[in-house]
Formats: structure tokens, sequence, C-alpha cells
């Protein structure tokens, strides 16, 4: 089992150049527990994920692990505990599969350490988990969109960090690849007790993955919470501008959202007469 590691944002507020993004937010993440966070384009979920990870620096506030400022944190310290997958992630060119998983490994080299069979196995075990040992050779430019993907989250998996945050993990691929990897994911919080923070669009994978739900409005928190909780009417309404009905999920049991569109509302049907 892995350490369990306390990450948490205080106060913060995130932009680029004039435009706030995020502002004054308070989020902790639940150790040990898979966090999805959900919310309408461009409300700051890709923004906080990044700041998490240290890759943005906030205007105001603070990220801490484990009572530690990430953004003063040496690089390879934060990199041995906390892994991103970002959105859209761009490969060197020419670069094989197999080189770009391996890339994984490198918080785990020192100085004075070198290659070794750990690396090996932890390489070989995230290409067979993603299924992508058949890929090992290949460019990965030359590969789809799905495959990829896959590749990405295979470098992910390589670094075996005890916290990995995922920005729309499920991008590019089809549902079958989608539910693969969430599946994939589950067993990685379930057998090594990785804690995982992702981002989602698709809200009723959300709810049926989740363990924490954080629904992001003008950015911040609007709830946070179970699926149960979280995933409301209400909530759907005022984050996403979209009517819905809630109703449960026949093959999990969590809240199962359906759409309600100008031309989806079934028609009452009256008698002649």
């Amino acid at each position: 089992m892995t350490t369990s590691h306390s990450l948490a944002a205080e106060g913060l507020t995130l932009g680029y150049g004039d435009r706030v993004v995020v502002e004054s937010l308070d989020l902790t993440v639940p150790p040990g527990e898979i966090t999805v966070v959900v919310g309408a384009n461009a409300c700051g979920k890709s923004t906080l994920l990044r700041s998490l990870s240290r890759l943005l620096a906030p205007r105001t506030g603070r990220v801490v692990l484990d009572g530690k400022l990430v953004h003063r944190m040496p690089a390879k310290e934060l990199a041995r505990t906390l892994g991103l997958l970002p959105q859209s992630p761009i490969a060197p060119e020419g670069i094989t599969v197999l080189d770009l998983v391996s890339r994984g490994r490198h918080p785990h080299q020192g100085m004075f350490a070198r290659w070794n069979g750990k690396d090996d196995e932890a390489v070989a075990a995230a290409l067979e988990a993603t299924r992508t040992t058949d890929l090992a050779d290949r460019a990965v430019d030359e590969l789809s969109g799905g495959q990829r993907q896959r590749v990405w989250i295979a470098m992910a998996l390589a670094q075996q960090t005890d916290l990995l945050l995922l920005d729309e993990p499920t991008t590019f691929l089809d549902p079958s690849h989608q539910i693969d990897v969430l599946d994939l994911l589950t067993d990685l919080n379930g057998t090594r007790g990785t804690t995982i923070v992702m981002v989602l669009h698709d809200l009723n994978l959300a709810a049926r993955y989740a363990d924490h739900l954080i629904a992001l409005a003008d950015g911040n928190v609007h709830a946070s919470g179970t699926p149960a909780e979280v995933l409301t009417e209400d909530t759907v309404r005022t984050v996403f501008d979209l009517d819905s009905r809630i109703i449960e999920d026949p093959v999990s049991g969590r809240p199962l959202m359906l759409p309600i569109g100008r031309h989806n509302v079934r028609a009452e049907i009256t008698a002649p007469g």
C-alpha cells in the first residue's frame, strides 16, 4: 500500500494575464480516495489541476502537500510523490512508446542511481495495464488519438506516485477504452491506495467512479461530497445551465443524470374524443 498524503488548496486565486479563472478557492483532497472534478467549460478545472501540480503559480493562496508548499518543493521530490497527466500532452518528435513510458521513471533516478530491474518491471506493468505492450516499438506520433492517450496514462502509471492527477484521461477514447481506463484507475486505488484526482466531462462516469465529487462553478467550489450529495438536479442546473432528471443508475446504484433538451421531452398523448 502507498503512504497517505495530504493535499490541499488554501485561498487559491489563479489566472492568466488579466483574467482570473479561480478565486479564493479552498479544497482538501481526501487521501486514499478517487476525487473527480466536474464543471462547465472554462470554469477552472484544468487550471486547478495545473496549480495543484505546481505548473501554475497562484496569484494568492497556496497549495500544501504534507505541510510543505508545493511551489517551493524540489522538483524531483514532488515528482516522486505526485504525478500529473495534463490535457493534450505533446510527445517529443519521433520518440517511441517504450521511451516515453520509461520517462515516467526519471524522478526515481538520482545522481548515482542507475536504471535497474525495478524500473523495467514498472514500465512493463504500466504497458500491460494500459494494453500498450504491443505498441512499445512504435513512434508515438504514428498512433491514433486513443492509442496515444493510453500511452500517456502508461507513463503516469510508470511513475508509481502515491498521488495521481489526471486531466480528462478518457479524452479520445471509445466507450470500451474509457471504462478500461477508469477500471484501471479504480484498481490502482484499491490495490495500492493511490489517491487519484481527475477531471471528467461525463457526469455519469464521474458519479459511477468517484468516491468524492467536486463541482466547480464561476471559479470556485459549488458543491463537494459523495456523488449522491453533489449530482442533483439543482447542481446540474446551476453548474451547467441544464435541466435534467436524476435517477438511480441500474448498474452502480449511483445517481444517473438524464439531460433534458428542447426536443427531448416526451409529449403527452391525448386520446381523441
